[in-house]
């Protein structure tokens, strides 16, 4: 009787034991599928950029001094000359004045002298003399006259004032743009591509443009120049793309620019987190089949697949990382579907 007892037990547990491996180990696994489709895959290459008039110019103290005048012209069309604003001169002006005064007392000095070398009574190098130093002083006045330009802010061409900054009472600073007059119209992106993407850039092709400011409007540019030399610490290169003259972007507005290198048509595509580097899985006979195949195009949402799948198999996505090769799976409901 303690036998038969014992027997059960064992028999029992045993029943337990298959049970908890077929429930561990023999159990389907459940996954999601879905099943390649057609469409273009597209090569891209990504930067972000900035809209800018195609002819434009920044306007730029030359001297450190007070702003006393300002045009007020924000939008306003100008001629190249116009004056824009006006720095205060009385610093400069004192000089000029001193210099003159210095001019007069030369002109009277080389006057006398000449006189007197006419008489025989000074040498002929005084009057040399004089004649020289009063050159200079005409030539520093001169100078004098120039740097005074230096306080007036024209307009460098013909066009629109873009954008206008300082106050009068503020002191400007040498090189800090005062002014933008530009050409409103043709607008290009300026945009920064990465040096191992550069090489795949080729004037003439097609950009797409995402603005956060038009997020339901599809936006397109043309690559219009590529800059010769790109910047070494940056590691990157200056990229122009020309906007159509109907485009909604304004001036200063940032894109993302997304320039179309290749486009691959009627691709078959699966999506591109359903790949672990060259390899996915299929679902065969309830089975887990890990295959390699061949990429092609690859981007965020999809990847181009040139060989090594049926249009017609089911593809195991996500990548599952832990799941083994011929494991046992099975597909769990509504989780079938198409790549996009």
């Amino acid at each position: 009787m303690r036998y038969l007892r014992l027997l059960l037990v064992l028999a029992a547990v045993a029943a337990a034991a298959a049970g908890a491996y077929w429930w561990w180990f023999g159990r389907p696994v459940p996954v999601a599928t879905v099943q390649p489709t057609r469409g273009d895959a597209a090569e891209l290459v990504y930067a972000n950029g900035v809209v800018e008039p195609r002819y434009w110019a920044k306007v730029t103290p030359l001297v450190r001094e007070r702003i006393v005048e300002r045009c007020d012209c924000e939008g306003a069309e100008v001629t190249r000359g116009a004056v824009l604003g006006r720095l205060d001169t009385r610093e400069a002006e004192a000089t000029l004045a001193e210099l003159e005064a210095r001019r007069r007392l030369a002109l009277a000095d080389r006057d006398r002298i000449a006189a007197l070398v006419g008489r025989n009574i000074a040498a002929g190098k005084e009057l040399d003399r004089t004649r020289s130093d009063l050159a200079q002083i005409e030539a520093l006045i001169v100078g004098q006259k120039a740097r005074l330009e230096n306080y007036v802010m024209r307009a460098p061409m013909d066009g629109t004032v873009l954008r206008e900054d300082g106050e009068v009472g503020e002191i400007a600073e040498p090189g800090e743009a005062l002014f933008w007059v530009g050409r409103p119209f043709p607008r290009v992106v300026i945009a920064d591509v990465n040096e191992e993407d550069i090489p795949r850039v080729a004037v003439g092709q097609r950009a797409l443009l995402r603005s956060d400011a038009f997020v339901d409007r599809s936006l397109e540019s043309i690559v219009d120049n590529i800059t010769p030399k790109g910047d070494p610490v940056a590691k990157t290169y200056r990229v122009r793309l020309m906007l159509p003259d109907d485009t909604p972007l304004m001036i200063g507005m940032s894109v993302d620019v997304n320039i179309v290198v290749r486009v691959s048509a009627d691709a078959l595509l699966v999506p591109s987190v359903a790949l672990d580097g060259d390899r996915l899985y299929v679902v065969e006979g309830g089975v887990a089949e890990r295959r390699a195949v061949r990429p092609g195009i690859r981007g965020t949402e999809a990847t181009e697949i040139l060989s090594g799948l049926d249009p017609g198999a089911r593809v195991i996505s996500p990548y599952p990382e832990t799941l083994a090769d011929g494991a046992r799976v099975e597909v769990t409901a509504g989780a079938a579907g198409r790549a996009e």
